[in-house]
Formats: structure tokens, sequence, C-alpha cells
């Protein structure tokens, strides 16, 4: 196991600025997940990581050496790609031990690894069909089986997960994160799915055009969003953003939407006085309320039997309610959203920054 260190990392394609001075700290057996909108720029760190890509500017450590120039197979990785990467010629147990052959490990260890990996991921019955006969959950542990053989210092998972239906990627996810409290091996993933990041990562590092916006735990980035890319993109339903105006009159601060309609600031927020904002409500926490709150227009209702989720719409925006009861709304009626003061946030509309008192 070893920590990897990622210190003012740029990557140029040409004249295009794909990478743009990232840092990163992983820390020894920590599962970190990179995640980010299409085109961010993860899965070209990742592969910076692995030495598939050159480093244009900065420096890439792993386990304290820096690895800038050396040779993606002195690096000690094993990396998990999208799609398998299977030969389609070689049985699972062939496949597993191709490295370890090419490494020229005795017969022995080769067996004993192989076993091992294959008995941790519930593939020992399968060890002598083709990939062809496998389904694609189990070609995915046949992937990853190929990466704990070689005991590297780091995995590394490029959108593993992306070719499974949606059952599937729950069951397997799930196993990722055993597998990764067993070996305690550091990992680095890749995904665009930020549920994917909230349930499987130690650190989450948000990604937007090639730079980090914010690292932290799940419930940091959640409860602590430092702007409203990362409000937005962390949570499902994503978080209501409604623009106002900061109101501190000698009373209580408050928000003035348009039409005059006001609300409390939320707690542990500070703005000026006329200061544009964005009110930011998570779904979860906009309790329905007779005449409080934003008074908001019922456009459609979604029953899913744990909770119901409310779309509305306030000054022609879509707000949207998780109200975790059933209730008898239908689309059309009037009702008012009221946010819960201690979880709410308040951001600058101009910058997008978290406006934290």
């Amino acid at each position: 196991m070893a920590a990897v260190s990622i210190s003012g990392v740029h990557k140029w394609f040409g004249q295009t600025h794909v990478i743009r001075g990232v840092d990163v700290a992983i820390a020894d057996g920590e599962f970190c997940v990179l995640v980010g909108p299409s085109g961010c720029g993860k899965s070209t760190l990742l592969r910076m990581i692995a030495g598939l890509e050159e480093i244009t500017e900065g420096e890439i450590a792993i386990g304290g050496r820096v690895v800038n120039r050396v040779p993606p197979k002195e690096r000690d990785i094993a990396m998990v790609f999208q799609n398998y990467a299977l030969y389609p010629h070689m049985t699972v147990r062939d496949n597993m031990s191709f490295a370890l052959k090419l490494a020229k490990r005795s017969a022995a260890d080769i067996k004993q690894r192989v076993d091992r990996a294959a008995g941790i991921l519930g593939l020992s019955s399968y060890l002598d069909r083709f990939p062809r006969q496998l389904s694609g959950g189990q070609r995915q542990r046949v992937a990853m089986g190929r990466a704990i053989v070689r005991d590297p210092q780091v995995f590394l998972f490029d959108e593993p997960l992306s070719n499974l239906d949606a059952k599937l990627r729950v069951q397997m996810r799930t196993e990722i994160k055993e597998l990764h409290q067993r070996l305690k091996t550091t990992s680095i993933y890749v995904t665009h799915d930020q549920i994917e990041a909230m349930t499987m990562a130690d650190r989450i590092v948000v990604m937007r055009d090639g730079i980090v916006e914010q690292s932290g735990n799940a419930l940091d980035l959640y409860d602590r969003p430092a702007n409203t890319f990362v409000a937005a993109f962390i949570g499902s339903p994503a978080m209501n953003l409604v623009p106002g105006v900061a109101r501190i009159d000698g009373g209580a601060p408050m928000v003035e939407f348009d039409g005059g309609v006001r609300l409390p600031a939320p707690m542990n927020a500070r703005a000026s006085d006329g200061q544009p904002v964005l009110y930011g409500m998570r779904p979860e926490h906009c309790a329905l309320g007779a005449n409080d709150g934003l008074p908001a227009e019922v456009v459609v209702v979604e029953p899913t039997g744990a909770d119901t989720q409310l779309f509305c719409r306030f000054n022609g925006q879509e707000v949207t309610s998780v109200v975790r009861d059933r209730v008898a709304c239908r689309a059309g009626d009037r009702i008012g959203l009221m946010p819960d003061l201690s979880r709410a946030h308040l951001f600058d509309a101009t910058t997008g920054t978290r406006l934290a008192a």
C-alpha cells in the first residue's frame, strides 16, 4: 500500500488546457473517488497516475517516489477499465494469471494468488470458463481479480460499473467497497455518478473543467458545499437554488424573492444588505406548510413508496421537495415550501461561493 500525492499537475493537449493545477493528497489505504461531469478531466488525471498520459507540469508521487518518468509497468499499480479488457481466447484462470506469468512467477505462487482472488470474488467455479460464457458482472469481477493477484500498491478504477444495469451496479459497488475494506489497498476510483461517489468513498474529489472544486468526505460535501456547483452536483435530487436578495434592515436577516416573498436567512449564513444571493434548499429539507415558505404550484407528484417527490414551480423556476410520507397533493395545487433553516444555505449569486458566518 502507498499514499498518492498529486502536486500542481497540469495537462495540455495541444492548445487545450485539460488539467489545471490539481493538488490532491490521498492517504495510504484510502478509497478516493474522482467525480465530476463528462469532460472534467477525471479520467485524464487517473491515466496520468497510471502512466498512460504524460504530465505536462507538476509531480505525481506513489509511496513517496515521484513517478513522472517511471514506465507504467514499474509503478506497482493495477487498473480496472470500463470495458473489462479481458482476453476472449483465454479462460478466467488464464486472464487472471497472465500478468503473473509475464513476471515469471512460480506456478505455485500463481495458483495460490489466483485461487485466493477467485475465492474473494466468488469466481472459484468459473475459472475454466471463457469471458463470453460470463455475465457482465462476472466479467467485471474477473477484471478486478486480475488486478488483485498482482497485489499492487494502488488500485485504479476507471468507471468500472458504467456498462452494468442499475441493479447490478448497486450490488457491484457494495462488493468493491467490501473488497477495499478487506484488502485495505489505496484505491482511486473515477465515476460521473455522485451516488457511487457518496456511497463508496472515504474521500471525494469533485472536479470541473480540470480543477478541483472541493474535496472531503461525503457528508462534508453534502452538509457544507463550497459553492453552487458542488451543492447542485452532490445529492439527489439536486439542491434547489432560488435567486433572491439579502435584506438586513434592523431585524432578523431575510432573503427577498421576486414578487416580494421573504424567507428568514439560513442559520450560520452571512450576507450584505442588497447582495444578490442564491437560497439553497435540499429537497429533503423542504417541508410542506399551509401558508409558510415559498408559495409554489405543484406540477408533478411522484410517489415512490418510501417517500413522495413533489416537482413544483415558484416564480417560473422548478423547486423540488421530497416528503418522507404520503401526501394528498395533486398537480395544480398551491402549497408552501418551508426550508429547514439549520440545513439551508446561502450562496453569492455572482461567484457561487457559499456565504458562511
